[in-house]
């Protein structure tokens, strides 16, 4: 949806009512619904109707023109009157690198402000700070601290004061969601940060001068000053080293003119007198190194100085001259505007609750559902019978680690060994997909699919328990420097066969794995594979011929046209299948960031070419294998990753290729594979796409330290997209 704001500057520094317009077409993009936090009414209350907001739609109400006509005449219809708070920004917005992750940052930097705002009106001076700290659990991590402040100029009126803070605080958010922000006015400064800085006199990496001046020009020669130039930079000298003194010896204020040149110096009310001489003499060396400017102004993280040869201060140091700051036009117009800004953020911040709200309204129902089946289901366990048997996650007992949590090694009290995954994610939130996967592993069974137990959804955790596969993963005996075992030739094929027929029985149900990869094949004792990891499945009915979904996979095993398009087939398997197979003939891993001369699927389509494919063979085999059996393996493989995936075969026949006693002249000539590399694959895929890490339920003893590599292979990828069929 895009909104064209128009933006009204008005020129706060005259009392002419001149006001400059701006049309800015900018696209509204909402954060995500868990970025906010909202306190509803009592259930049985229903909030009393306001005649000035009008309800736009049943999820969000908008404020109407009504209330805006309102604030602008009874704004207008105040006294008239002369005075100059001073509201030009005079230095750049600063913000944080660092953005924020809690969830409720945003909400604590409205309530800030307007406590800022609460603060600064019941003050008696021109000072005030705001600490607010909010929390959504018992821990800590979910706590966010707020520190805020607000310094106008002591020689501005109250009401001057409070102006100048109302356009600050529509600069301000534009540094959100960063964690920090700071802007000087040449009336006022507000800052804001995750800690506390009110002792802050000085920081390097934000404190800056502003040396810009509109008075004089290029041939300025100074004939104001009897001593032209000189005369000049010695009375800047000499007013910027009185003003500074006079400043740190009267309380942290002073206002000067000398011989044609006026200074005004400034500490926040929240340093000493040791703290603010460090920031003033910083700032009269810098203010200096603005000569030969007739202005000049130093902005440190506690204090402000400025010179210029035209007078910008009130006399009355008290800060009470001027009836009122909300006379001058521009004035007026800073007001309404701070008000819109916060009256928009407040809806919007209401309106992403109410999506929140009612999302985990839906989990809790899919929740509730959940635990009735597995109930029913009998595949429930206690939390802490689990908890137990895994000697409450001990270290020792850890089998490794896939994309969505940790395998741990468990004994149940009947002295049953099993593999208990730990996830990483809240139920709550992922509770949609956890419940199709429990469901689906539950109701499947084939010897060559790794076998699901039972589950735990009641703890502070979720917990899924597979049978124990005391191999491990494939990949350990592939690729591991130091192997344990050195599978044999006829142990390979196995393996390749066991996969085979356990995907062909997958997908003669209607299910796409889509995460095939060497670690998600589990041995058993004998050696025997199965497949394990079903967090990424997608089942699709029979009167369709493809998916469009999200990508979601693992580079290096996902087919072309499902990067590229995002259409799924059960050929997307077939072609993941074929890079598991040359990784097994070939004891090489398939790394999608290798350049195309080094990859695997070149070097066997290569040597496949030139005839001499048992080169392509693991050397550590030392040839101990049938030659014309490993042709047809490879050829199988090169035959399941072909970039066409009407040329891919079906794993049907895959299994038939593998087990009838068909020459290898009987299998279909495959074609070139794609060589693709995964950095050029993916770029505007994920320029356009939002990636985060996969979403996954199953079990896979991935060893962590291989899993965390990057760039690799095992880069997981995951687009999330509105899926269709």
């Amino acid at each position: 949806m895009t909104f064209v704001i128009k933006q009204i500057i008005p020129n706060l520094n005259t009392s002419s009512p001149e006001i400059a317009c701006e049309t800015i077409s900018k696209p509204l993009t909402p954060q995500k619904p868990s970025d906010y936090t909202y306190n509803r009414p009592p259930k049985n209350q229903q909030p009393k109707p306001n005649p000035f907001i009008s309800p736009t739609n049943k999820h969000m109400y908008s404020y109407s023109p009504l209330t805006i006509l309102t604030c602008l005449l009874l704004i207008l219809h105040l006294p008239a009157a002369n005075s100059d708070p001073r509201a030009t920004q005079v230095g750049n917005l600063t913000c944080g690198t660092t953005r924020a992750t809690t969830p409720n940052f945003i909400p604590t930097f409205v309530q800030a402000m307007e406590r800022l705002s609460s603060n600064l009106n019941n003050s008696n001076t021109n000072f005030a700070v705001a600490n607010i700290t909010n929390s959504n659990s018992s821990s800590n991590s979910n706590s966010t601290s707020f520190f805020a402040l607000i310094q106008c100029h002591r020689d501005l009126s109250h009401t001057d004061c409070r102006v100048c803070y109302a356009v600050s605080r529509t600069t301000v958010p534009a540094c959100l969601p960063a964690i920090s922000g700071r802007v000087f006015l040449d009336g006022c400064f507000v800052r804001y940060d995750n800690h506390s800085f009110f002792r802050e006199a000085v920081d390097p990496a934000t404190d800056a001068r502003n040396c810009s001046s509109r008075l004089g020009g290029v041939n300025d020669n100074f004939g104001d000053f009897e001593g032209g130039f000189l005369e000049f930079n010695r009375s800047v000298g000499e007013l910027v080293e009185n003003v500074t003194r006079s400043a740190v010896n009267n309380g942290g204020f002073s206002v000067l003119e000398m011989k044609g040149v006026y200074g005004l110096a400034q500490c926040w009310e929240s340093l000493n007198g040791e703290e603010c001489g460090v920031c003033l003499n910083k700032a009269r060396v810098e203010a200096i190194g603005c000569l030969p400017s007739r202005e000049g102004r130093s902005m440190n993280a506690g204090c402000f100085l400025r010179y210029s040869t035209e007078k910008f201060f009130n006399n009355d140091t008290q800060g009470d001259g001027g009836n009122s700051g909300l006379s001058s036009p521009g004035a007026k117009v800073a007001v309404v505007l701070a008000a819109v800004a916060f009256l928009m953020i407040s809806s919007f911040a209401g309106y992403a609750a109410y999506i929140r709200i009612s999302k985990r309204k839906q989990e809790r129902k899919n929740m509730g559902l959940l635990s009735s089946s597995l109930s029913k289901s009998r595949l429930m366990y206690k939390y802490e019978t689990l908890e137990k048997a895994t000697n409450y996650f001990d270290l020792s007992n850890k089998l490794g680690q896939g994309g969505a949590g940790s395998v741990y090694k468990g004994t149940l009290p009947n002295g049953d060994v099993v593999a208990v995954k730990r996830l990483f994610f809240n139920t709550r939130q992922w509770v949609d997909e956890f419940f199709n996967e429990v469901n689906l592993i539950s109701a499947i069974e084939h010897k060559n699919l790794v076998k699901l137990l039972a589950c735990s959804i009641e703890g502070p955790e979720s917990l899924l328990v597979y049978e124990f596969l005391p191999n491990k993963s494939l990949d350990h005996f592939l690729f591991d420097k130091d192997k344990v075992q050195i599978l044999s030739w006829s142990q390979r094929v196995g393996v390749i066969l066991g996969t085979a027929e356990g995907l062909a029985y997958l997908h003669g149900v209607r299910i796409i794995h889509r995460d095939i990869k060497s670690s998600n094949i589990l041995l058993d004792k004998d050696f025997s594979p199965k497949i394990s990891d079903f967090g990424l499945v997608r089942t699709f009915a029979t009167d369709r011929s493809h998916l469009t979904t999200g990508i979601a996979g693992t580079l290096g095993y996902m087919a072309p046209e499902y990067i590229v398009r995002g259409q799924l087939t059960e050929k997307a398997d077939v072609f993941s299948f074929g890079v598991v197979v040359l990784e097994i003939a070939c004891g090489r891993k398939n790394n999608a960031f290798d350049e195309d001369s080094g990859s695997l699927l070149q070097t066997v389509w290569r040597l496949y070419n030139e005839g001499v494919v048992s080169e392509a063979i693991v050397p550590l085999l030392k040839g101990d294998f049938p030659e014309h059996e490993a042709l047809k393996v490879l050829k199988i493989g090169l035959l399941c990753t072909q970039a066409s995936a009407a040329l891919r075969p079906s794993m049907a026949e895959v299994v038939e290729f593998l087990t009838t006693n068909v020459g290898d002249q009987q299998i279909p000539v495959p074609q070139q594979p794609p060589f693709l590399n995964a950095r050029a694959l993916v770029s505007q895929r994920l320029s356009s796409s939002t990636s985060s890490p996969m979403t996954k339920m199953g079990m896979s003893y991935t060893n962590t330290s291989q899993s965390s590599r990057t760039p690799s292979s095992e880069w997981p990828l995951r687009i999330d997209e509105p899926s269709s069929s």
